[in-house]
């Protein structure tokens, strides 16, 4: 992927090697996410979006998180995490309001080692990637690429932008008023039915992933050969399905959160074809 010519976000903030100041365990909405779903990209949008009493409480035991250092790191993975973040404004400030009449209001990214804390409660490493509407920031340990890489056998530079990228696509569902309706909606229904909105929720963001990454290279010609497969491995890397056969040796579609591999696929591919976001609407989509 040709990223070195983006432009770099300002709204970065690097906390990496900071720590956390003060104590406290871990919650026990962090202890549940340690689990298979928190490998995956992302984590239970039930918990992101503040629906979860868990996370709520998971971390009061940490105290005020120092404030890290702004603006563009100086290391490549910091510089690529900037100008992958950078690229994505640039699409999204253009693509949204044309495609949705809305006004797009560009995401915070942090970077961390560790843990930190967040709006929605304590992060730890081992979570994964997250969104977190309550403060409009994406959260990750770069270290997370290289876990892609070992543990998944899912590298590259398109795979890892497409991690990011599909976090920010939760902040687009949040700026499209979609999170907020989805947890309404998760606080009255079984637990069943809210594992199926948030398998909705997060093939949207890779969909949208997707559509950002199909104007990034009309417009910037970012993608190279071999790019598209490297995506398609990751996302196939960490279907619920995948995973779930991985850690307990079978399946069980009514706990899948994040999607099966071939919806995952599916759902990436759709938005880097046709580069819609109406494309991406999984909520009225008859067949995920």
């Amino acid at each position: 992927m040709r990223w070195e010519d983006f432009r770099t976000s300002s709204n970065v903030e690097d906390r990496r090697g900071m720590g956390m100041v003060g104590g406290g365990g871990l919650g026990i909405g962090a202890m549940v996410i340690l689990g298979l779903v928190g490998w995956a990209l992302g984590i239970d949008p039930r918990i992101l979006i503040g629906g979860a009493e868990m996370i709520a409480g998971g971390g009061s035991g940490y105290q005020q998180q120092q404030q890290g250092r702004q603006g563009t790191p100086q290391d490549e993975m910091g510089r690529f995490a900037s100008a992958i973040l950078g690229n994505t404004e640039d699409v999204w400030k253009t693509v949204l309001p044309q495609q949705a009449n809305r006004q797009y209001q560009e995401p915070k990214l942090v970077l961390f080692s560790g843990a930190t804390r967040s709006g929605c409660g304590g992060a730890q490493s081992a979570m994964g990637p997250f969104y977190c509407p309550l403060d409009q920031t994406v959260y990750i340990d770069l270290s997370f690429f290289q876990e892609m890489q070992q543990r998944f056998r899912a590298g590259g530079d398109f795979a890892y932008a497409y991690v990011l990228a599909h976090e920010v696509g939760h902040h687009v569902e949040n700026v499209l008023g979609i999170l907020p309706r989805v947890q309404e909606r998760q606080q009255q229904v079984s637990r069943t039915e809210g594992n199926q909105l948030s398998v909705r929720v997060e093939l949207m963001a890779d969909c949208l992933a997707g559509v950002w990454a199909h104007h990034s290279n009309q417009r910037w010609q970012s993608l190279e050969q071999g790019d598209i497969e490297e995506a398609i491995r990751a996302a196939e890397a960490i279907g619920d399905d995948r995973l779930q056969k991985q850690s307990q040796g079978r399946v069980v579609p009514d706990s899948f959160t994040h999607g099966s591999s071939e919806q995952r696929m599916r759902w990436l591919t759709t938005g880097l074809k046709t580069g819609q976001v109406q494309a991406c609407d999984t909520f009225r989509a008859s067949r995920l």
